[in-house]
């Protein structure tokens, strides 16, 4: 037998709970699945977040989980493994066998951070090792920073800009070019804001219990007590593809300002939308999903029993 259900949502981070509060609130049957990998699962605190500043970012999603379930609402351990249908008739397939029937679909599952492949980085990202000043760079003020380039397209104008943020909270701010080129531009900007460019490609990060340093290919290491890199961003968007939604030529989903999709009956809000989407303006763009949602059920509703 097929659950039914108002309004599925696929994934729990931060936007997807804050969707199905306003849902279950409103009294609407919803359901949350769940894979149980948020992409800030690394990071010890989340920051920024009005009256949760500090918290531990598991603590935030099971304080959304409880307050979720108290309204009614499930919340479904499993994966999404494809999902069709039109409005009023999506069916979801789970990856234990189960089926799920919406009227109406969230997807908001995020997106992944793709790392540069070097020694060091990944084991102390969230950490030391970071992606966002606003989140991390008060914890690591006044302290040797350094910042790493790549070729990564998007990453590279990513890269450039956190090392002019940086000097707002250290005065000690190495750039290191690592595999791309700097423009003259960019090398005018970083020297005008105090930010000191170190050429050598990165063989690794040294890391024993925490991040020590920068190790050069030419063997010299290079004290630090944080790197900032600036991952490849990757949104997890294959439900979305198979429901058929538009996306633009960065390829990332089109949606309207409430995150309406191209297809009837489907949204999309937080990371995999929006990928500069802090958790905070990521649990609004859930709620102001939701809220449409709830709003489009109505008129539909309305509509066909006018008729």
């Amino acid at each position: 037998m097929i659950r039914t259900y108002d309004v599925v949502i696929v994934g729990g981070g931060a936007a997807g709970l804050s969707a199905a509060l306003v849902l279950a609130r409103a009294r609407r049957r919803v359901a949350v699945v769940d894979a149980g990998a948020p992409r800030n699962a690394p990071a010890e605190h989340m920051h920024g977040f009005l009256s949760r500043d500090g918290m531990p970012p598991a603590d935030l999603l099971a304080t959304g989980v409880a307050e979720v379930t108290r309204y009614g609402g499930e919340v479904i351990d499993d994966v999404v493994i494809d999902a069709g249908g039109s409005a009023d008739d999506y069916i979801l397939r789970l990856e234990r066998g189960e089926s799920l029937r919406a009227r109406r679909v969230l997807i908001a599952t995020g997106l992944r951070d793709e790392l540069p492949a070097l020694p060091g980085v990944r084991e102390r990202w969230g950490r030391d090792v970071l992606h966002c000043p606003y989140c991390h760079g008060y914890e690591v003020r006044d302290q040797p920073i350094g910042v790493l380039g790549g070729r990564e397209p998007g990453a590279i104008a990513r890269a450039v800009h956190l090392a002019l943020l940086l000097p707002q909270w250290s005065e000690d701010v190495l750039f290191f070019p690592h595999t791309m080129a700097l423009s003259d531009v960019e090398r005018a900007h970083l020297d005008a804001r105090g930010v000191r460019v170190l050429e050598g490609k990165v063989a690794r990060f040294v890391v024993d219990d925490a991040l020590r340093g920068v190790e050069l290919s030419d063997g010299r290491t290079v004290p630090r007590a944080a790197m900032f890199v600036a991952p490849a961003f990757r949104a997890d968007d294959a439900l979305l593809v198979a429901l058929g939604c538009a996306f633009d030529d960065g390829g990332w989903v089109i949606t309207d300002p409430a995150g309406r999709t191209s297809v009837p009956g489907v949204w999309a809000a937080g990371n995999v939308a929006d990928p500069a989407a802090q958790v905070i303006s990521a649990a609004g763009a859930g709620s102001t999903a939701a809220i449409a949602i709830n709003a489009d059920l109505v008129m539909a509703d309305a509509t066909a029993l006018v008729r």
